[in-house]
């Protein structure tokens, strides 16, 4: 639903969805983020400098690899302990309606006719 709101097709959203980055329509520098990610999810053990120097090289700052770490981390942490304890998957895909386009464009209200 996030990436819909941002203006993501869905083509690209399903994509992401299967972690298959190639056949996202995505820039570059997301790309190169979502690598790493991918990486620390599925292997971690062979995460090394270089990947993380590759991210860098994308353009993204030390803090906000480190903000995708960790997020990536805490979504791992609650994937296991949901595991754990045997929760199922509550498919809040299927909660989600898609997205209405606004018919009327937003405006200031000192802009709106009458103000």
């Amino acid at each position: 639903m996030f990436l819909q709101l941002q203006g993501q097709d869905q083509e690209s959203v399903a994509a992401i969805r299967r972690a298959d980055l190639e056949h996202a329509s995505i820039a570059p520098q997301e790309r190169a983020l979502l690598s790493l990610v991918k990486l620390l999810t599925q292997h971690a053990y062979r995460c090394q400098d270089q990947d993380v120097q590759e991210v860098r090289d994308a353009g993204w700052t030390d803090p906000q690899i480190a903000e995708a770490v960790y997020v990536t981390a805490m979504f791992a942490f609650f994937n296991r302990v949901a595991d754990a304890f045997g929760l199922e998957d509550p498919h809040y895909e299927l909660m989600a309606q898609p997205p209405k386009p606004n018919p009327k464009p937003w405006v200031p209200r000192d802009r709106e006719p009458g103000a």
